[in-house]
């Protein structure tokens, strides 16, 4: 074998960011040694890796083949490399999480792990689905938690643990009653109602768009929000619906800031998921922090049962 460790960081690093220059820069190399380690590495797989547009390097099926190996070598050869200067923790972990993992169960998942690790490290990113699939297909993160659907040939999914949203609104809404001691409302009544939504591309507005398919018309959202609690927010203002996980809304519910209207002809159910690459090794970190996923859960039936600490 006559490539060396060097060239495929090289290779890694461009496939990324699709930019020689900017691969340079993440490993701290000049431009030339960059492009030399490229060009030898090339040079002996006798097939270019990428298709050149200008500046930008898009990987091709060559490339793309040889990615996913590239990635698992080099995260085995820094596990080695550990091992050779005496060390024995777990070292570093690339976490994405969607917005409603991220804010109300990893915060307390990576605190346990990282006292019970002190020597790891975690760099947690929180996107929506769609992004943290991004992510995962350019091997930019190790392990992605979501909320969403995902459906990749490139992309492992593995069940967690089962999620539900529920239509919300604030306690002086006309609605609100149905969710203290009424049967439920019938889906006429809310379809012309405003609504404020979470953003296309996240797993709760793909859960409700997926409920609602069956309902002419559909719902036009009165405003689109990137973030949970901006909803929860506009929502306590009395600017219309919202739909989201029960987790989010069980301190609010609790509160009485917010009531939870049941709408038994929506089908709000899904599951959290894990994520990975299906070329990605797992490492001790990897295989560590999913086992602290799963411990975290066990016993639940679904999330807005896991035992959290109530919020003010």
């Amino acid at each position: 074998m006559r490539f060396t460790l060097r060239q495929l960081q090289v290779f890694v690093a461009i496939a990324r960011s699709e930019n020689v220059s900017r691969a340079a820069e993440a490993l701290a190399l000049s431009q030339s040694a960059a492009s030399a380690a490229l060009a030898e590495l090339e040079s002996q797989s006798a097939l270019p890796l990428f298709d050149r547009h200008g500046k930008r390097l898009r990987l091709n099926d060559q490339g793309s083949v040889l990615l996913p190996h590239a990635v698992e070598l080099l995260d085995r050869a820094a596990e080695l490399e550990g091992l050779l200067r005496g060390e024995h923790g777990l070292g570093r972990l690339r976490v994405g999480a969607t917005l409603t993992i991220g804010n109300y169960l990893l915060p307390l998942i990576v605190s346990n792990f990282l006292q019970a690790h002190p020597e790891a490290r975690v760099a947690l990113q929180v996107r929506n689905t769609a992004t943290i699939a991004e992510l995962l297909r350019h091997h930019e993160i190790d392990l992605g938690l979501v909320e969403g659907q995902v459906v990749d040939a490139e992309l492992e999914v593995e069940s967690w643990v089962e999620d539900e949203l529920v239509v919300f609104c604030a306690p002086a809404h006309p609605l609100a009653t149905h969710g203290r001691s009424g049967p439920g409302v019938e889906l006429e009544e809310i379809a012309q109602q405003p609504w404020i939504l979470r953003e296309r591309g996240s797993g709760t507005r793909e859960t409700f768009d997926r409920a609602l398919r069956h309902l002419p018309g559909g719902v036009v959202p009165r405003l689109e929000l990137e973030h949970t609690e901006a909803v929860k927010r506009a929502v306590e203002s009395g600017l219309g619906l919202g739909c989201l996980s029960r987790l989010a809304l069980r301190d609010a519910f609790r509160r009485g800031s917010l009531v939870a209207v049941e709408v038994p002809a929506l089908d709000l159910r899904r599951r959290f998921s894990f994520v990975w690459h299906r070329g990605k090794y797992h490492g001790a970190a990897m295989r560590r922090f999913l086992e602290d996923c799963r411990a975290f859960t066990s016993g639940a039936r679904r999330s807005d049962e896991i035992p959290l600490p109530p919020v003010a």
